[in-house]
């Protein structure tokens, strides 16, 4: 596939190279800012495997459990 690309840019191969590169850019942009905040929130990746107990409530750490 890329080597079709390459076969169809035209000129010679800096051209061709910096075509590429924009082409690459281009797609890397599109993918970056539209196609990745669309599946965002299908992804996993921000649901907690591990529960803490007593992670962000202010209640009792570990220094006051040890005391009472």
């Amino acid at each position: 596939m890329y080597g079709l690309i390459w076969r169809v840019l035209p000129g010679p191969w800096p051209s061709k190279l910096i075509m590429a590169l924009g082409l690459l850019f281009g797609v890397l942009a599109l993918l970056w800012f539209f196609a990745f905040p669309e599946i965002s929130p299908h992804m996993p990746f921000n649901d907690g495997a591990v529960e803490v107990e007593g992670a962000g409530t202010g209640g009792s750490g570990a220094g006051e459990a040890a005391e009472g």
